[in-house]
């Protein structure tokens, strides 16, 4: 009797897996996990995406110290590293003769300038604003100047400046539109504008000659425009004369609105 022969094992091996395979189809193992919408790496906008966790880790940058408002890079470049007070006096335009004025402060120089008095009406030159003032021409001189100097024919209020009290110091007459005189020169404070720093307001010297005008001052308002000075209400003079102090070096920023913003 013959015997049947059996397949070899490798065979019966390969058979078996054949097999397997037709029952169990391609998949040879589960499909892979899909990483989280918004994993790093995955270039997601999820909330935890790579952009935000650094704008998280990444510290707040510092406010800057803030700036006088209505002044350019220009009029700011003119202001000393030193001053730490400015009266600021902006005019309604070039030809115009009604400003207006406000007092900053500069005490901590991480928070800058702030506004510590004003806005108040103001006066100025009867034909505005020049930068190139000459005598007669009616119009205040731009720019920024130092403050030194008080003085008036009343008695000294409480300044900080030095005052000089003085009956020249008196005025009579009429403005440009009628209006009395008498009083303006009560309180002052000299503008450095064309004369020498530390001497009375009434001092009349000349640095730049005497076709270049001078006696700019800032004085009381007599209801109209001036032949140059700027002039502010009695009680505000009184107020900016004790407040204006030597030690924080005060500037004067004066002008028409479009030259300040420059």
């Amino acid at each position: 009797m013959s015997v049947p022969l059996r397949p070899p094992v490798p065979l019966l091996a390969a058979l078996f897996l054949a097999l397997a395979l037709l029952l169990t189809g391609c998949t040879s193992g589960p499909a892979p996990a899909k990483a989280p919408v918004g994993a790093p790496g995955q270039g997601a906008a999820g909330p935890e995406s790579d952009a935000a966790s650094v704008r998280r880790a990444s510290p707040e940058p510092e406010p800057s110290p803030a700036e006088i408002p209505g002044l350019g890079p220009e009029t700011r470049a003119e202001i000393p590293e030193e001053a730490r007070q400015a009266f600021v006096v902006t005019g309604e335009g070039e030809d115009a003769n009604r400003s207006s004025a406000v007092l900053y402060a500069r005490e901590d120089p991480a928070e800058g300038w702030v506004a510590v008095a004003g806005p108040w009406d103001a006066h100025n030159g009867m034909k505005g604003w020049t930068d190139h003032h000459v005598a007669g021409d009616l119009r205040s001189p731009t720019g920024v100047y130092t403050l030194t100097d008080a003085g008036g024919r009343l008695p000294d209020p409480g300044a900080l400046l030095p005052y000089d009290e003085h009956p020249r110091f008196a005025v009579d007459g009429v403005g440009f539109f009628g209006e009395p005189l008498e009083g303006s020169f009560d309180y002052v404070v000299a503008i450095n504008y064309n004369r020498t720093e530390g001497v009375t307001p009434l001092d009349r010297t000349r640095p730049l000659g005497l076709e270049r005008g001078g006696g700019i001052w800032i004085h009381v308002d007599h209801g109209g425009p001036t032949q140059g000075c700027v002039s502010i209400p009695e009680n505000r003079m009184e107020e900016l004369l004790r407040t204006l102090d030597p030690a924080m070096n005060p500037v004067i920023v004066m002008g028409d609105a479009e030259s300040l913003g420059r």
